[in-house]
């Protein structure tokens, strides 16, 4: 009696522990609502985007720029501004004060007018493997779908997007099939410039 007992206990632990392997590390990854969403915020510019500078009622003071590799972009009068890592709003008022100089109540508008500057890579497992851009951010599916999406000899619920903070890389786990189900679309997250998709 005692020896059936403890042998449907012990059963019954490696059935748990059976079920607790086979969950993917992305269905135990909690913080997915916690990444961070550019298409929630200003957008951020960054080297290679093309900027439209207008400065209203002075057209030799407007100009189009090219953010160059090391962050800047060169405005009539102001001379070199730091562009890169900033948002429009940010940079506008910068160009509107230092004009203030030599334009009085001088009226300032700064637009995108070619993102470049968003790039991020697709590697391993998938039909296209390589450094993919766009125009607009992508979720995680939508950059496996520019890719080709999974071959046949992916393991799809073991994708990670590796993402370079400061000086340190975090690996975040997805599971490609839940997604695709509909059971955990908050896993859907949107890709940021830099990351690196790969599809074992």
């Amino acid at each position: 009696m005692i020896t059936s007992w403890i042998k449907k206990l012990v059963l019954g632990a490696l059935l748990l522990i059976a079920v607790v392997g086979c969950a993917s590390t992305a269905s135990r990854y909690p913080y997915y609502a916690r990444e961070y969403d550019p298409r929630k915020h200003p957008y951020v510019i960054g080297v290679a985007d093309v900027l439209q500078i207008n400065v209203w009622k002075d057209e030799s003071l407007s100009t189009e720029a090219r953010v160059r590799p090391d962050g800047t972009i060169t405005v009539p009068l102001v001379g070199e501004v730091k562009a890169a890592g900033r948002t429009t709003a940010d940079l506008r008022d910068e160009i509107r004060n230092r004009l203030t100089q030599y334009v009085k109540q001088a009226v300032v508008t700064v637009a995108v007018t070619e993102v470049n500057s968003y790039a991020f890579t697709v590697a391993g497992n998938v039909g296209q493997p390589g450094v993919y851009s766009s125009r607009r951010f992508v979720t995680v599916s939508e950059a496996i779908a520019l890719a080709g999406g999974p071959n046949r000899y992916a393991t799809p619920k073991d994708i990670e997007i590796i993402r370079n903070e400061s000086a340190k890389q975090r690996r975040i786990p997805i599971d490609y099939n839940e997604i695709l189900e509909g059971d955990r679309p908050e896993m859907d997250i949107a890709v940021l410039a830099g990351d690196t998709i790969y599809v074992p």
